[in-house]
């Protein structure tokens, strides 16, 4: 059975996404609240702390509680790395003009914030076991941080791997001075002669850790997905592997499965 706040927190919850309490908006205090659900000012402190860890709410000191804004949706399909590798071709001027995370979120390269942090790590066992190379292998790590510049968050946490050995073999991707690259990163592994087959994504849903809370700003209700990307060449070898992290307040997968006709 519900709780009380729980059932507060439902209702006020149900107000805020049909817009009954606008985007920046304060709601009523917890004074007419406690008169409006007849429930003591802890079941409201509850409730409104429920939202508040969904980011539905914010707290202001001296002014109240306050309606969050909506951040910009992600919509992640299952055609973005097909369209990513449609532009490994293109001239240098087109592929600079967007990349996948404007095909996610439609908006224009100049409204984005784009950052980047190269550096060498040891291949643990898993991606050792991944890239099948031993564990310790030098890998470049690189990390990566896109906003939109009308917010404070990054849409995602990512952190992407390549064997330093393969990479090596063009210069240029080894220097976070090249960020952000025309085309991303299959244009920069067809630099090196690699061709990707297919990727494969693995996702699960779990509670952010303090670090990626504090970084993609979530509350502590919001769960994240957690996704490992791994990109196989046309020899069936994994050439990249990225690690992910979307918040889930913002962020929609689409996954389309086209089916054989029965006639076919």
């Amino acid at each position: 059975m519900a709780k009380q706040y729980e059932r507060v927190a439902d209702d006020l919850r149900q107000r805020i996404e049909s817009r009954e309490y606008s985007p920046g908006e304060r709601i009523p205090t917890e004074a007419r609240l406690t008169e409006q659900y007849k429930v003591s000012p802890p079941t409201i402190r509850q409730a409104v702390g429920v939202l508040e860890a969904e980011g539905l709410v914010e707290r202001q000191h001296g002014r109240g509680t306050f309606v969050r804004k909506p951040r910009r949706k992600v919509r992640r399909t299952t055609d973005r790395y097909q369209w990513e590798k449609d532009r490994v071709r293109l001239g240098e001027d087109e592929r600079r003009n967007s990349g996948t995370t404007e095909h996610d979120t439609g908006v224009d390269v100049q409204e984005l914030e784009f950052f980047a942090k190269y550096s060498t790590v040891s291949a643990s066992e898993s991606l050792g076991q991944a890239f099948n190379v031993a564990p310790g292998t030098k890998l470049l790590h690189r990390s990566y941080r896109t906003r939109l510049r009308a917010e404070d968050a990054p849409l995602s946490l990512i952190d992407s791997y390549l064997v330093f050995d393969k990479a090596s073999a063009n210069p240029a991707l080894l220097s976070d001075e090249n960020e952000p690259w025309p085309g991303g990163t299959q244009h920069q592994l067809s630099t090196i002669g690699i061709e990707v087959d297919r990727v494969i994504e693995e996702v699960v849903a779990r509670p952010p850790t303090v670090f990626e809370a504090e970084q993609l700003e979530i509350g502590a209700g919001t769960s994240v997905m957690a996704l490992r990307k791994f990109s196989i060449d046309t020899n069936g070898d994994v050439v990249e592997v990225s690690d992910v992290i979307l918040p889930g307040d913002r962020t929609v997968a689409v996954y389309t499965t086209h089916l054989k006709n029965w006639g076919d």
